[in-house]
């Protein structure tokens, strides 16, 4: 091969070689870009986890001031049903939400071993009903651990959408836990015997802050006294409180719903379960 051929070989070999090193070096700059912003994200979503956790330690701060362990009732006057967060982030959003577990139908009523009683069970009918939900007969799962309100695909006729149209209602609480007549919803009250869906509307829109003193005293409110309502399964009162917190920062998003529960004669909150969710994603209830 004459010198000149040789040159050519050695040339086309370095822009082979050059082009080989750039594909390389391209490669890794891709895979670096790739770890730096997979990195910023994670720190992004810790920052979120860390905001959404100071949430709710406020939120405990909240439901558990001595004044609320003195208290006689839960009610919507207290500062809980109206958080505000004590900070403010630029350019983070965060809302908190805090809910009475005991304003939702106590389904652990309804799956103790043995009959069920017969006022749980009407009202568990009408609360289907307003719900437009046909009717779920419970007994299958009566006597067995139910821990989560998912549990209830189990039973026939229960699909996916029925759940996510139930479970803003239901939660599995201890057995003696009743249904707090102070913070319950219009479509819960219109549950209880005698009570119309438009009944229930005109009595949560004059209903007093405060609620009332106990389970009789709501029955005699009025509007309500000679309904019929039985005392039977209703309270003033709760231990179990669900916080949700969504926090949301440009594109980025996060939601935490925490479970809690305070234990009798106690002020120290327990957290039952805490879920980092995606914004839209559903979440069982207790």
């Amino acid at each position: 091969m004459s010198g000149a051929g040789q040159r050519g070989v050695a040339l086309i070999s370095v822009l082979l070689i050059m082009t080989l090193a750039l594909f390389v070096v391209g490669g890794l700059l891709r895979s670096h870009t790739q770890a730096l912003q997979s990195s910023a994200q994670h720190m992004h979503q810790v920052q979120l986890r860390q905001w959404a956790i100071a949430a709710e330690s406020w939120a405990r701060e909240l439901l558990q001031p001595p004044d609320l362990l003195e208290a006689k009732t839960i009610n919507l006057a207290q500062p809980w049903a109206r958080p505000a967060l004590p900070f403010d982030l630029p350019g983070v959003e965060v809302r908190l939400e805090i809910e009475d577990l005991a304003a939702r139908f106590n389904l652990t009523r309804l799956l103790l071993p043995g009959k069920a009683d017969e006022i749980s069970l009407e009202r568990w009918a009408r609360l289907l009903e307003a719900l437009e939900i046909p009717a779920l007969d419970l007994a299958p799962l009566r006597g067995t651990e139910v821990s989560d309100t998912s549990q209830l695909r189990l039973l026939p006729g229960v699909d996916q959408d029925l759940l996510q149209r139930l479970q803003p209602f239901v939660a599995l609480l201890p057995a003696e836990a009743t249904l707090n007549v102070n913070t319950a919803s219009a479509t819960q009250l219109a549950m209880l015997e005698g009570m119309t869906a438009a009944d229930a509307r005109a009595f949560v829109a004059q209903r007093p802050l405060e609620g009332y003193a106990d389970a009789q005293a709501f029955t005699r409110a009025p509007g309500l006294d000679g309904l019929g309502i039985a005392s039977h399964g209703l309270g003033v009162d709760s231990r179990w409180f669900r916080v949700t917190v969504e926090v949301s920062a440009g594109a980025a998003r996060l939601r935490l719903v925490s479970d809690l529960e305070r234990p009798r004669d106690s002020l120290r909150l327990r957290v039952l379960q805490r879920r980092f969710l995606a914004p839209t994603q559903g979440e069982s209830p207790l």
